[in-house]
């Protein structure tokens, strides 16, 4: 998708409840940020402009085939970036947060390899990804209906090849994705309801993942490394 498309979405009332009810759970997870830096991959902006007051520093990248767009005003944070060559230092940031990025990607596994390179050895990774399973990833409206949608045990197996360690799994969006006055106006209490009551249908998974910095004993592809990348003797799987 788009950044046009991605920008249209977020601007009408589906998209400003699905941004909020988001917001929410990744606050929850991440409650302080305070000095940290944040990157945000994907199309995160709307879900980045809260920790700007508390991170040391915040940076929005945009891979080539999205776009990009001006964020947050006068003061561009925004990158574009090529996915399996991110333009940054090797454990550069202490949080990545990845919206928009995963189900888009094309090249999924360097990519993650490079958000693992560019993650700081106690650093945290939260993927916000289409939810296989989901009414959102069927409908072609929906930015999450785009792409490649994901079951829980399809990610878990993506993350551990690259040595991410996932900790902490959740979902939301139960809200049906359509542009009812009547569902976007009770768009928190779909959220309590499926949270109990239909948690395998929610519209998103959200996992956090630490960092591994050893590979298991065994053989393992290396990827080839890319010009403008910095090479540093961190222990590294690839």
């Amino acid at each position: 998708m788009q950044v046009r498309d991605l920008n249209e979405f977020y601007d009408g009332h589906l998209g400003a409840v699905a941004r909020r009810i988001l917001l929410r759970r990744i606050r929850l997870t991440w409650p302080d940020v305070e000095g940290l830096r944040v990157l945000g991959y994907g199309y995160a902006m709307p879900y980045l402009r809260p920790f700007m007051i508390e991170a040391e520093r915040c940076v929005a990248a945009m891979p080539a085939h999205m776009g990009v767009t001006a964020w947050p005003g006068v003061r561009c944070l925004t990158a574009l970036v090529e996915e399996d060559a991110l333009a940054f230092p090797d454990a550069f940031f202490d949080r990545v947060l990845v919206v928009h990025g995963l189900e888009s990607a094309e090249s999924l596994r360097p990519l993650l390899r490079q958000l693992w390179r560019v993650l700081a050895p106690e650093g945290k990774l939260l993927l916000v990804a289409p939810n296989r399973a989901s009414l959102w990833a069927q409908v072609e409206w929906s930015p999450f209906g785009q792409g490649r949608p994901f079951s829980r045990g399809e990610l878990e197996r993506i993350l551990r090849d690259v040595l991410f360690q996932p900790t902490f799994w959740d979902r939301a969006l139960f809200m049906p994705p359509f542009n009812s006055k009547a569902l976007i106006s009770s768009g928190v209490s779909w959220e309590r309801l499926g949270g109990r009551f239909l948690h395998g249908l929610g519209g998103v998974h959200l996992v956090e993942a630490t960092k591994s910095l050893y590979a298991p004993v065994g053989p393992m592809a290396t990827a080839p490394a890319r010009a403008g990348v910095r090479v540093t003797s961190e222990p590294t799987p690839f």
